[in-house]
């Protein structure tokens, strides 16, 4: 798929990060006399074999040869002795062929098998101190203390004690991040109640507006019917950049002087979509810092305005998180579900960020869904949430 290519191709720093670290975790603790026990053990197999007394019958083939001379002197005899050259004569033609055979196929076999121990992959005993090591490295990439320890664990279930390659450890991983991730991989639903309400929240700079303007595209180029609320009144860059948005996608976008009241324009909002039959109203909502309880306040404010209007909407509250801040996303959901009742999370700026594994903790720990991923500032750079592709790039592996 085009769009794991560039997932792949961006989250680079993380996939590469991981990748590297596994490949120095298994060379580390690989046995490095494998090889060469590998190639030793051969060479005395192949050599037992050459000197098995199984071989000889093959090796005493040019012995024919020198026996038809003795038998060759007495030429001038009777006419009897004519009678056997013609027997032992065809002998001797056929005998350097097998005792040829051997020859090319012993260096042949060996080779092969020197070649083959030779381009063998590091291993390494899947023990204590590589889970350890698998541990340190999985929290680096900021899948936090408790998801990397719950991976490490499944990961080696079965496993211990076994010789694994690099590549085998990576399609463990990839395996047990796409366990986490499948049941929090869902698109944004669409329910048939008009207009449904998508309120937009998250942090200042987490990406709101530019995702806003993606989905509103998307959902149009869809069929339906989008209206977008600027509910950043505080920020005329936030309006200026929905407005492009919108033009580019044909939405209209409904705006309010700045600095007015958030809550007010969500309501009016609402009025206008509804009179103009809107499948989906999307809102979106000025950055707030989880911590600031009265920015907070505010966003509650805007949610009991528009149940003033529909007492079920909003009936989707995304976050908005932005991948560069690693374990703080933890806190962020948990102060946002709190206050706004997020239903479903969006991930964007993936492509800049070497801890794609802080989606991996979201996901063990919150259980939301995960409506879409972004990694640039392209209209398909926002994409559904696909987690056996997710895995596979930030582990590093090609997706089969």
């Amino acid at each position: 798929m085009a769009f794991f290519s560039k997932l792949k191709e961006r989250l680079f720093k993380s996939s590469s990060k991981l990748e590297q670290g596994l490949d120095a975790i298994v060379e580390e603790g690989a046995d490095s006399s494998a090889a060469e026990a590998a190639e030793t053990q051969a060479e005395a197999q192949f050599e037992a074999l050459a000197e098995s007394p199984a071989v000889t019958p093959e090796q005493p083939a040019p012995a024919p040869v020198p026996q038809p001379e003795p038998v060759a002197e007495p030429e001038p005899a009777p006419k009897p002795e004519p009678a056997p050259q013609p027997v032992a004569a065809p002998k001797p033609a056929p005998a350097p062929q097998p005792a040829q055979e051997p020859e090319k196929k012993s260096p042949g076999l060996l080779g092969r098998l020197m070649g083959r121990s030779a381009a063998a992959e590091p291993r390494r005993a899947l023990d204590d101190d590589m889970l350890e090591q698998l541990e340190e490295l999985l929290i680096a990439a900021d899948m936090g203390v408790d998801t990397a320890l719950r991976v490490t664990a499944n990961l080696a279930e079965g496993q211990m004690g076994k010789k694994v390659s690099s590549r085998e450890i990576k399609e463990l991983l990839a395996q047990e991040v796409a366990r986490i991730m499948e049941p929090v991989a869902k698109p944004l639903p669409i329910y048939a109640k008009r207009p449904q309400v998508v309120l937009v929240v998250g942090v200042n700079g987490s990406g709101k507006t530019t995702t806003i303007g993606k989905l509103a595209s998307q959902f149009k180029g869809a069929g339906k019917k989008v209206v977008i609320a600027a509910g950043d009144t505080f920020r005329a860059a936030a309006v200026e950049q929905l407005q492009v948005w919108g033009d580019r996608a044909g939405v209209p976008v409904l705006t309010a002087p700045e600095g007015s009241d958030p809550a007010s324009l969500a309501f009016d909002a609402m009025t206008k979509a509804q009179e103009d039959g809107a499948d989906l109203l999307m809102i979106d909502t000025a950055g707030r810092l989880q911590n600031r309880a009265d920015l907070m306040e505010e966003l509650a404010k805007i949610v009991r305005v528009i149940r003033k209007k529909d007492e079920t909407a909003p009936h989707n509250t995304l976050l908005v998180l932005d991948a560069t801040t690693g374990q703080n996303a933890l806190s962020q959901v948990g102060t946002f579900q709190q206050l706004a009742d997020v239903s479903g999370l969006v991930m964007t700026k993936l492509d800049g960020t070497a801890k794609g594994g802080v989606l991996v903790a979201l996901a063990d720990k919150f259980g939301l869904p995960i409506h879409a991923i972004g990694v640039g500032e392209q209209i398909d750079d926002l994409a559904p949430f696909d987690p056996e592709e997710f895995a596979a790039a930030l582990t590093g592996l090609e997706k089969s």
